[in-house]
């Protein structure tokens, strides 16, 4: 079970799971909590079960004006936690810091999201009644995963020859085929 806490001009529920974005915005009002790993099932799949670390994660919501007229919703959000990855030098356990720290702007629908969002740096999401808050958490965790976990220095020495030295070896051996090639006739002359 996830924990969170609310603060804002009213006093109003929100939930992180069914938000109300718009009235976030409107109240100014900011969520924050901690989750379990378990509830990112996506997530915790990339720790492949090494990591029981929490999720924590902050957003808060405002109304800033539109350049198309009337106020637009706009969330900020931060999220981190540590999973445990795979290194790729020694494919031993890491502890990967985890962070994200982005701004959102909200659409009222598709079309118009899909025409800010072409023109606008930040992304533009479309505004839902039940928006989930910790879906869009664990997207941007997702994709803030380094391409190729590894250690600053891995705990065990790890064997970075260039070549194997069987291979070298072998390498002395003759190649059959230069003996077929001598056995070619040559059929130009």
């Amino acid at each position: 079970m996830w924990r969170f806490s609310y603060t804002g001009a009213m006093k109003q529920e929100f939930s992180p799971r069914r938000l109300d974005l718009k009235a976030l915005a409107r109240a100014k009002g900011k969520l924050s909590g901690e989750s379990p790993l378990a509830d990112f099932e996506r997530l915790k799949g990339e720790a492949q079960g090494l990591s029981e670390n929490p999720v924590t994660w902050a957003a808060s919501g405002e109304m800033r004006p539109s350049e198309i007229g009337g106020d637009q919703v706009w969330l900020h959000l931060t999220a981190r936690t540590t999973l445990s990855l795979v290194c790729q030098r020694c494919m031993r356990p890491v502890d990967t810091l985890i962070a994200a720290d982005r701004w959102f702007r909200f659409a009222p629908d598709e079309a118009t999201a899909a025409a800010l969002d072409d023109e606008s740096d930040e992304d533009v999401l479309v505004l839902d009644g039940a928006f989930d808050l910790l879906s869009l958490v664990e997207d941007e965790l997702l994709m803030s995963l380094p391409l190729v976990p590894r250690h600053e220095q891995c705990p065990v020495d790890i064997k970075l020859a260039v070549a194997d030295p069987d291979f070298v070896a072998d390498a002395a051996k003759p190649n059959p085929f230069a003996r077929l090639a001598s056995l070619r006739v040559d059929k130009t002359g």
